[in-house]
């Protein structure tokens, strides 16, 4: 379906943008699943760190959102819509690759670098969002202070193991 046909039809593109960002959530969880049961397991926690099932729900509720906003910023005719949604999408390949990077790799000290890169990213698409939509930009506040936390577990696994 092209992207002219997408647009006068705003629930589909509603659905293929909501779509996406859950496709990128599933492709991270490729690397976690394998890693959560055995290697994540034997490592030691940091007493903040919440239980693994909180995890699926936020995460399915975050690429939501993230996928709701780039929905709101592809609804409106802006000189920087096209940027802001490539800017979104570079982000959600970050995304991923701190999944691979921490999980994958079995690495906290990786997933720390990655993690970092990846709060300068979701900053970067908030601000190409605001210019279009501040909604979207608001719609992504959540995501990023999930992030930021889930940073400060990521430093709490590195120096702990």
């Amino acid at each position: 379906m092209e992207l002219a046909s997408l647009r006068r039809r705003p629930a589909v593109e509603l659905l293929a943008w909501v779509v996406l960002a859950q496709l990128a959530g599933a492709l991270g969880s490729v690397f976690t699943v394998t890693a959560v049961g055995s290697w994540y397991a034997t490592l030691a926690r940091p007493r903040f760190a919440p239980p693994n099932w909180v995890f699926g729900p936020v995460w399915v509720t975050l690429f939501t959102l993230m996928g709701v906003a780039a929905w709101l910023v592809s609804r409106r005719d802006h000189p920087r819509r096209e940027r802001a949604l490539a800017v979104f999408v570079g982000h959600l390949v970050v995304n991923v690759a701190w999944s691979a990077a921490f999980f994958g790799l079995q690495s906290p000290a990786a997933g720390l670098a990655v993690i970092v890169v990846l709060i300068a990213a979701i900053l970067a698409t908030m601000r190409e969002f605001a210019a279009v939509d501040r909604r979207a930009a608001g719609l992504l506040a959540p995501y990023l202070l999930w992030t930021c936390f889930a940073a400060a577990l990521n430093y709490g696994f590195w120096s702990l193991n």
